[in-house]
């Protein structure tokens, strides 16, 4: 069998090209994260300044949907963009993305926003296991990839095993390099995972300024309740995409972990790793100050 996951580590399920065939709307909100740095999070956040604190949606999914994602093999691109295109017109439109920015040329022209989060790399890439561990045996099947293929026996057999030799880890400098030299564009917030969560009424706050989002005074409260870490878990099915395709493609509680930084070493990090991984961010993006950042965080 032909190995399902291309070689910068993107399944099946993911188009990433589809960016370019969007008909953009002014006002449209693209969420442009890495994998496991906080999309999660970030799609309820604004979600919740959008609709003014809403705890009653069904799948973050279903109102911030992800623009590359198919839910089936087979499924014509076509359709990907009548379901974006079928969205209400009255309202702004949210979306999630895992791309890079050369990617969204065709929005150039257009009033959309670009909010861009990320995340020390080391947190990122040991998050990613479980993840994708908790993938369900009905969608790995769907998409003709065996159970043995996206599970094993600690991180640094992931690391060697998958992550390395699809290009996973460099992905997330790639990210990095394209989207720094954007950071000060009036159009592009950049913000780091571990500042969100050391202040997270802060990031909300300066998410709601820079996407021009005013929600009457008395819907703070309830804004940032429904943002934090603690409710999300408390509602975690809102967050596993349980009716986004035909069959559900994670098992409950995939998508929401514990939301801590600086840990990655007691998740299976090992010294050896992290140097390779950093002398490979090295490569790809060379700039210290953005390197620095990366790892470390720091509002911009």
């Amino acid at each position: 069998m032909n190995d399902p996951v291309p070689a910068r580590g993107l399944p099946p399920w993911i188009q990433p090209d589809m960016q370019r065939r969007i008909a953009w709307r002014d006002g449209d909100i693209v969420i442009a994260v890495p994998p496991k740095s906080g999309t999660t999070w970030t799609m309820n956040i604004v979600h919740q300044l959008l609709s003014g604190g809403d705890p009653d949606f069904v799948d973050i999914y279903g109102v911030v949907p992800w623009i590359e994602f198919v839910t089936h093999p087979g499924m014509a691109v076509e359709a990907l963009l009548e379901r974006l295109e079928r969205m209400p017109k009255d309202r702004r439109r949210a979306f999630k993305s895992h791309s890079l920015p050369t990617l969204f040329a065709a929005a150039s022209g257009t009033n959309v926003r670009y909010l861009v989060v990320m995340r020390n790399p080391e947190e990122a890439l040991v998050s990613m296991k479980p993840f994708i561990e908790q993938h369900s045996d009905e969608w790995i099947a769907l998409w003709g990839m065996p159970r043995a293929a996206i599970t094993h026996a600690d991180f640094s057999s992931f690391y060697r095993e998958a992550v390395a030799p699809r290009g996973m880890d460099g992905a997330l400098f790639e990210f990095l390099r394209d989207w720094w030299p954007l950071r000060e564009r009036p159009d592009v917030l950049l913000l780091h995972y571990r500042d969100m969560t050391r202040d997270h009424e802060r990031a909300v706050h300066r998410i709601a300024d820079f996407l021009g989002i005013r929600p009457e005074a008395g819907r703070w409260a309830a804004i940032l309740e429904y943002t934090s870490f603690a409710w999300m878990k408390r509602h975690g099915t809102k967050f596993d995409a349980l009716t986004t395709a035909p069959i559900p493609p994670l098992k409950p509680g995939a998508m929401v972990r514990r939301g801590s930084t600086g840990a990655a070493r007691e998740d299976g990090m090992t010294d050896e790793i992290a140097a390779e991984v950093r002398a490979l961010g090295r490569e790809i993006c060379p700039d210290e100050q953005a390197l620095h950042w990366f790892y470390e965080g720091g509002w911009l």
